[in-house]
């Protein structure tokens, strides 16, 4: 497939008659690399990239450092908590800011006015979207050994027993896959709102808010296939708005991976059809 372009402005300097030139889609792979560095640059020298970083340790730390020292108790089994259950807890809210960095990864360049510029140096406009979405993935990978750790380390540090740890391997491997998709998800949103305070707050208010409020009267068979009911279904945790009828209808992993991969697909696609659309401005 070859793409044909035409360069106007080489008449207005010259007087000849312009003549076409044609992309394949060889050419457009082979920038691929160049695109990936400049995206790695873009997110090293966001403000916001260490800041996030910084939050998942100190959040996962406190979590487990609180439920350790304060909680002690799993409210719903009123078991003792255990270094093989806590240790993931703060994986939930790793995945929300891996979401809002994937936001900042597009609406920081509309914000700033970056984006015209890297449209014309990069036509094809899918090679922006990959390279985006590979690195803010591996961000969000990053993210999520970051937090476990930082879990792990908290719930060590509050004296908890290690407890069963058969299934913390795997439980381990679902969290790392949902914050690597995350920021995917928040890309996709970003293209499609462009705008970074409205693209973070309505993250922000759907995954603590609306979500919850529908699982208190919608039917269960219609919330679990909601995007972060299907993250906490991979993280084996409960969220505010479960009761038993919602748990009792639960996905099994390998569904609820299919279900949040889902709206990651669905998000990048309509965004990158926007962002063929729209003007880059």
């Amino acid at each position: 497939m070859t793409i044909t372009t035409t360069l106007p402005t080489i008449a207005l300097h010259t007087g000849a008659r312009p003549q076409p030139t044609t992309r394949s889609r060889s050419d457009d792979f082979s920038t691929l690399p160049a695109a990936l560095r400049s995206e790695w640059i873009k997110v090293r020298s966001l403000r916001s990239t260490p800041g996030l970083l910084g939050g998942v340790v100190v959040i996962g730390v406190l979590l487990s450092w609180i439920l350790a020292t304060f909680v002690k108790t799993d409210p719903n089994t009123h078991l003792p908590f255990e270094i093989g259950q806590t240790f993931v807890f703060s994986t939930w809210l790793t995945m929300v800011l891996a979401i809002v960095m994937g936001t900042l990864s597009f609406t920081s360049e509309v914000q700033h006015g970056t984006l015209p510029t890297a449209v014309t140096t990069q036509p094809a406009r899918w090679v922006i979207v990959a390279a985006k979405a590979v690195v803010g993935s591996g961000l969000g990978l990053a993210m999520g050994i970051l937090g476990m750790a930082a879990g792990f380390s908290g719930a060590v540090l509050g004296g908890l027993k290690a407890g069963n740890t058969s299934g913390s391997l795997a439980t381990a491997g679902w969290g790392l896959l949902l914050t690597t998709l995350a920021p995917m998800l928040g890309l996709g949103i970003g293209m499609i709102i462009r705008h970074s305070a409205a693209a973070t707050t309505s993250v922000l208010i759907w995954a603590l808010v609306i979500e919850n409020i529908t699982k208190s009267f919608a039917p269960a068979k219609f919330t679990r296939l909601l995007p972060f009911s299907a993250a906490a279904g991979l993280l084996g945790i409960r969220t505010a708005g479960d009761n038993a009828k919602t748990l009792a209808s639960a996905l099994t992993r390998v569904q609820d991976a299919f279900v949040f991969s889902g709206y990651v697909a669905l998000a990048i696609a309509i965004g990158t059809a926007l962002l063929y659309r729209k003007d880059a401005s």
